[in-house]
């Protein structure tokens, strides 16, 4: 929830909002990540999410870093739609049944917040280059460049491994 009315005069104004909105969205995803990782089965999976967990403490550090260059303050924004992802991914990790199945349910909703991720960091970066905010706009670039790696290991992992294994079974 916003702390105030969401006033929008310029496009630096939505830039701000949209980068407040992806600081506490990253914030949340370092509080579900490591219970992602402690709920998988698969080794690779557990890896996968522990890796993208320093890399969203990183993301968290750059957010903070470009704050600074606006002279700006990341607070006063609550994003609802990764407090929504996380508490659907939280509904895989409470799951009872096959492990295997549970790895395929956490890749899911592990993608949907990449997803949200991506398309964030795309429209602040793309705002930020028109705004001339081109070192910002790398910054931002290099996050989504990670994010959809992260999107694309979770992919590997899921046709590799998990999902032939989770489907296994259906298949006898």
């Amino acid at each position: 929830m916003r702390l105030t009315s969401l006033k929008l005069d310029s496009v630096h104004d939505l830039l701000l909002a949209e980068l407040r909105d992806l600081h506490d969205a990253e914030k949340h995803l370092v509080e579900a990540l490591p219970k992602m990782a402690e709920a998988a089965a698969s080794t690779e999976l557990k890896d996968a999410f522990t890796h993208h967990l320093e890399e969203t403490r990183k993301h968290v550090t750059r957010l903070d870093g470009i704050f600074e260059n606006l002279n700006e303050k990341p607070g006063g924004e609550t994003c609802e739609a990764m407090k929504g992802l996380v508490k659907e991914g939280e509904e895989f990790i409470k799951a009872k049944g096959r492990p295997d199945v549970r790895d395929a349910g956490l890749i899911g909703a592990a993608q949907r917040v990449e997803h949200y991720e991506m398309a964030g960091y795309g429209t602040a970066r793309t705002l930020a280059k028109r705004l001339g905010f081109h070192d910002i706009a790398k910054t931002l670039q290099a996050t989504l460049d990670e994010e959809a790696a992260a999107d694309r290991k979770l992919t590997s992992i899921a046709e590799g491994s998990v999902n032939p294994a989770a489907t296994r079974m259906a298949a006898k």
